[in-house]
């Protein structure tokens, strides 16, 4: 049993020397996936507070009916309004993604 032990730990350090003995080469900064992932993130929160937007003005159309206050109805369209120039945020991400997409297959 003690030799078995042995081999296990022997061949642990002799996995631990291997990892030790390598060199990691050092990456260099790519601007080109650094805006690509600008532009995803980008896409990917203005969907997000476009749904929250919405959800918003769903609620405020609701409170607006039950109460027919002019409050409420200022707060909806402030609420569509946001939800539009997300939108449009994430319309245009997409759009300059694309043509960095584009780009990148013709060269």
């Amino acid at each position: 049993m003690t030799n078995h032990k042995q081999a296990i730990y022997q061949s642990q350090l002799d996995h631990k020397s291997k990892l030790v003995l390598r060199c990691r080469t050092r990456r260099r900064f790519n601007p080109r996936i650094f805006i690509e992932r600008i532009i995803e993130t980008t896409a990917i929160v203005s969907l997000l507070f476009t749904g929250f937007a919405g959800v918003g003005a769903t609620g405020c159309w609701g409170i607006e009916i039950a109460t027919s206050s002019q409050h409420w109805q200022h707060q909806k369209k402030t609420c569509l309004g946001m939800m539009l120039v997300c939108f449009s945020g994430f319309l245009g991400s997409a759009l300059i993604g694309a043509s960095f997409s584009i780009q990148q297959d013709k060269f």
